[in-house]
């Protein structure tokens, strides 16, 4: 039984563990069994339990063939504690499900949780909208300056700019707006990410999942320019960095053999002894590397494994979210899994479990976790964390559309912008939003935004009985040129267009005039002269 894909959404947690309930409710074995010389009726034993569980979990799309069979006996533990099963004596709780031949049954009803209802987190002060251009102020402009008249366009610019307005040129001015803070680059940050976390995930609202209250856009800035070549945060307060002989246990095991800073001895065991010391700093943290808070959000994720693409864009956003130093350990602990995974020249860590296994079934609990105990947290950690160790390098690069967006958004705030006398509204700072219509109407506001106006334009030219003749007919021709379909549908036939626009008056060609010569024509005459 595979049962439904649970997609993204809020509550995922809950609904995945309902949906297991149901699952293993449905399809478990049961038959009749003899304990202490009595007949037990629709009962299975605990390892026949474990057996089917375990080879439902790993056949279901929502967890994947890396469960484990002891994370198997663990969820079956908290099945025994929430009432899912109680032992044949009605007992629940109490002692610990055990993997073996002792009997078990399902009460009556399992409870199931119930989903939350809680009033929805997005209001207009947990997320601020992006900042616009709502305060600016004036440049000043200089003294003892004539202030300059409004343009006339006369017929040689309305010809070179191709235009069909006619009349005035508004009066202008350059207005900028004030400077950009910190705190409000930091809100556009907060309110940006969440908006491409929530495009990402394909959902409508993030309620149920993510609170913005919970998001501080510092937190954001920090993790995206605080960071050393290789991409990793650089913390100012050093009291919240790891403990040094941590960093050194780490990096001894990552460049294992060269490792070895100190030159300690060797000795058999050695680096099993260095992974233990990690993996002790690790498990003891208060708090999960991703956060109580942003369990949901990850839970999430797991959904869009299938298209990797898609996930590692939401974890590249997500991972923005994190505190500085969570999001430093985490890159930390992740470089380190992969390079001892990958690394043949290390001694195997353990004699039974395989190196990759025993790395991700020792830190999937230090990186997510629930803060409610009955939760499917161990099995989803295992999907998550394996798929981050194998992608951490893509992971924690800044996501180039958002930071290109964000990088347009603080720009545009910055930029000098014209504004017309009578306009106060700002076109280009607010994102413009489509919705589909039908063609009809489509068709009906194609007249109304278009036509109707250069009807208007057109007849307003055809009335303007100051424009001289000669530029009217400039117009006229360029306005044709222009726009065929309104000028043809307003002058239909010939007779049409010569009873509104005055024809060219014919040119005469100028008389032949004679003028009277004062003198007449002489015939030419030579003149001798006579030298002395």
């Amino acid at each position: 039984m595979e049962g439904q894909v649970i997609g993204p959404g809020p509550y995922r947690a809950t609904k995945l563990w309902n949906e297991t309930i149901k699952l293993f409710r449905g399809g478990m074995p049961l038959r009749r069994h003899w304990a202490n010389f009595r007949c037990y009726d629709c009962t299975f034993a605990g390892s026949e339990a474990v057996d089917y569980l375990h080879e439902l979990l790993r056949s279901n799309y929502n967890f994947g063939p890396e469960v484990t069979r002891y994370q198997t006996l663990q969820l079956l533990r908290k099945f025994f504690k929430a009432h899912v099963i109680e032992d044949v004596k009605g007992r629940h709780g109490t002692e610990d499900f055990e993997d073996n031949s002792h009997l078990y049954r399902f009460p009556t009803m399992s409870p199931l949780k119930s989903l939350p209802t809680r009033p929805s987190w997005r209001d207009d002060s947990d997320l601020p909208r992006l900042i616009r251009w709502d305060d600016y102020e004036e440049l000043p402009q200089k003294e003892n300056v004539a202030p300059q008249k409004s343009a006339v366009l006369n017929s040689d610019l309305w010809n070179k700019r191709h235009s069909v307005a006619i009349g005035d040129v508004h009066e202008c001015k350059l207005i900028r707006r004030r400077e950009v803070t910190s705190k409000q680059v930091d809100h556009i940050w907060k309110s940006m990410t969440v908006t491409h976390l929530q495009r990402v995930l394909g959902l409508k609202t993030l309620d149920g999942i993510l609170s913005p209250a919970h998001v501080n856009g510092k937190d954001i800035v920090v993790n995206i320019f605080s960071v050393n070549k290789t991409g990793i945060v650089v913390l100012e307060n050093k009291a919240e960095d790891m403990p040094y002989w941590v960093i050194s246990a780490m990096k001894c095991l990552a460049n294992w053999p060269e490792g070895n800073d100190a030159k300690q001895p060797l000795y058999p065991g050695f680096e099993r002894d260095v992974l233990r010391t990690v993996a002790d700093y690790y498990q003891k943290l208060k708090e999960p590397l991703l956060t109580f808070r942003l369990y949901e959000v990850f839970v999430n994720i797991l959904s869009l494994l299938q298209e990797q693409d898609k996930a590692t864009e939401a974890l590249q956003v997500s991972c923005l979210l994190l505190p500085p130093p969570n999001r430093r350990r985490l890159q930390l602990l992740l470089r380190l899994m992969a390079r001892v995974c990958h690394n043949p020249r290390l001694p195997p860590l353990n004699d039974t479990i395989a190196t990759r296994t025993l790395m991700v079934q020792m830190f999937s609990h230090c990186v997510l976790g629930s803060p409610d105990d009955m939760d499917l947290d161990e099995l989803l950690a295992t999907k998550l964390v394996t798929f981050m160790m194998e992608r951490h390098g893509a992971i924690f690069q800044v996501n180039a559309k958002l930071r290109c967006q964000v990088e347009e958004h603080l720009s545009h705030l910055k930029r000098a912008q014209i504004k017309y006398a009578g306009s106060d509204t700002d076109f280009s700072a607010s994102p413009a939003f489509c919705k589909q219509i039908k063609r009809v109407d489509c068709e009906e506001q194609k007249v109304i935004g278009t036509q109707i106006p250069l009807q208007q334009l057109l007849e307003g030219l055809i009335a303007d009985q100051e424009l001289p003749a000669k530029d009217k007919r400039k117009r006229l021709k360029q306005f044709q040129k222009s726009y065929p379909e309104v000028y043809q549908k307003r002058f239909p036939t010939e007779e049409s267009k010569a009873a509104v626009i005055p024809e060219k008056a014919p040119r005469l060609k100028p008389h032949l005039m004679l003028f009277n010569l004062k003198k007449p024509f002489q015939p030419f005459q030579r003149s001798w002269s006579f030298r002395a």
